[in-house]
């Protein structure tokens, strides 16, 4: 990251001034798999050569394989993205590494967990503690039983990080909030959805609320509806078999997709406080009734026999899928939200694998301009959010053609980031998040209300899908889906005219 981008980073963290001689600890439980080795130790490597964390912070690995700190840096090198002249300092940052092998399901090996911390910790009046649960979700439960009864700080505070899926359905999502809600208070907890840290997920907040210009017209009286898109151009490649448990609609829409709508859509709440925010999501889930398979449409790729490389096979050809799965890997379905505001507007939510381009955007298309003068050839206006890649705000508006006719066009207002913030590096959501939770900023994470009101809105669906087991739609390998997509978008009052082209600025 340049000196430009550190320089604005570094002006947002008031906390790292006020704690300068507190000593913190950050654990990664499941050092050895491939979540630790491809985000959180680059994460952290990458936040400790910027100079974000605290100086006093060490990194503590934990998994029941026998490994080294050369063996860590083996496994997470390629990940992490070294410049010239890094070295120096990446010898710095394995130095403050220790590993520690450990089961996770017996209490007394957490408490050696615990007593090797504070020993680092005991030269320390205050220390602080992190850990971040990049393990499967079936030992959830021993873990932060384990964390809770042997390894919890003794000289300031502890936060626990965990990584989604937060169950599977309404039940299972509920059990496991209980059994940890008797463990720790909402303020130690720090469910990730890594979306929550993009950039332009983010910047909806100022976007809405920092515009004089949106206000009025930011309700169903001017919108038409609102599509939410998750797009990914690569298929499960070999990772069929972890896909095939979840589906497109738990893995995506249930989670990344469902917090951007509750962004979208909420009232604007009373402070920018963490609370103040989370309660006006909650407030709007709740007027969302439960989706209905009638409103979904459920789609599986197969292979584009004149395609290239992976684009030969389908889903089903993946040797880790299991025969014949009817699991979707492209799903789109209708919300609606039930109040004053939004009674009447579509909420459409899409996502899918082996489409013909990443992208994840928000898509506000507006009403039609009553008394149209110009025969028809006016487009709605649309407000766009890309959240990636080369993340924009846009509004689609219509202008007269250059030159002597009257012709109506479509043209833009663009706030391509890449233009407007020129040499600006913006740090990864990971890298967001983490510096969230050593600042104690709750803001971007799922509190337990909000996580049990999704799960209400998703399980009947979900369950009825596992239970009739409905054939997906067959769609080609690198195509824009099922074609049946389109037809639920234009049934609920959105008009896609296919007439404009958005233009990177930056090419």
């Amino acid at each position: 990251m340049n000196e430009q981008s550190l320089a604005l980073i570094k002006d947002t963290l008031g906390w790292l001034k006020k704690e300068p001689d507190s000593f913190y600890t950050f654990t990664v439980l499941g050092a050895s798999g491939d979540l630790a080795k491809k985000k959180i130790y680059p994460t952290l490597w990458w936040l400790f050569r910027d100079g974000l964390l605290p100086k006093k912070t060490v990194f503590v690995g934990y998994a029941r394989s026998v490994l080294s700190i050369e063996d860590i840096k083996k496994k997470t090198k390629p990940y992490m993205k070294l410049r010239d002249g890094d070295e120096a300092r990446l010898a710095e940052f394995f130095k403050a590494n220790r590993y520690v092998k450990g089961s996770y399901t017996d209490a007394s090996e957490f408490e050696h967990l615990g007593e090797v911390i504070s020993a680092m910790e005991a030269k320390d009046e205050k220390a602080n503690r992190l850990y971040y649960l990049a393990l499967p979700p079936s030992v959830y439960k021993d873990v932060t039983k384990n964390i809770s009864s042997g390894a919890m700080g003794k000289k300031g505070w502890t936060r626990v990080i965990i990584e989604k899926p937060f169950g599977r359905d309404l039940e299972s999502s509920t059990d496991l909030a209980n059994h940890i809600s008797a463990l720790y208070s909402e303020d130690q907890l720090y469910r990730i959805d890594h979306y929550l840290g993009k950039e332009m997920v983010q910047n909806l907040m100022i976007v809405r609320f920092g515009n004089r210009i949106f206000g009025p017209i930011w309700n169903r009286d001017s919108i038409a509806s609102v599509v939410i898109s998750f797009k990914e151009p690569f298929g499960t490649q070999g990772r069929g078999g972890y896909f095939d448990d979840f589906g497109i609609i738990r893995d995506v829409m249930q989670n990344h997709l469902f917090q951007i709508l509750s962004l979208v859509a909420m009232e604007k709440p009373a402070s920018t406080s963490a609370e103040d925010m989370r309660n006006e999501k909650v407030k709007v889930l709740k007027c969302i009734e439960e989706l209905k398979l009638s409103d979904t449409v459920l789609g599986q790729y197969i292979g584009d026999p004149d395609g290239e490389g992976d684009a030969k096979e389908g889903y089903l050809d993946d040797p880790t899928v299991p025969r014949g799965s009817v699991t979707p890997t492209f799903a789109a379905a209708v919300f609606r939200i039930k109040n004053e505001k939004w009674d009447g507007v579509p909420f459409i939510l899409r996502c899918g694998k082996a489409l013909n381009e990443r992208k994840a955007e928000v898509r506000i298309q507006f009403r039609d301009v009553p008394g149209d003068i110009f025969k028809g050839e006016c487009k709605r206006n649309e407000l766009v959010i890309r959240v990636q890649p080369n993340e924009a705000v846009y509004c689609k508006f219509m202008t007269k053609q250059p030159g002597m006719s009257f012709k109506p066009e479509e043209t833009e207002l663009d706030l391509t980031y890449g233009s407007r913030y020129k040499g600006v590096v913006m740090p990864d959501a990971y890298e967001r998040l983490i510096l969230d939770v050593f600042s104690g900023n709750q803001i971007n994470f799922v509190r337990t209300d909000e996580l049990y009101e999704a799960w209400r809105i998703f399980t009947p669906v979900l369950h009825q899908i596992e239970t009739e087991k409905p054939k997906p739609i067959p769609y080609k390998y690198g195509s824009r889906g099922p074609k049946e997509n389109d037809e639920l978008c234009e049934k609920n009052n959105f008009h896609f005219s296919g007439t404009y082209k958005w233009k990177n600025p930056n090419l």
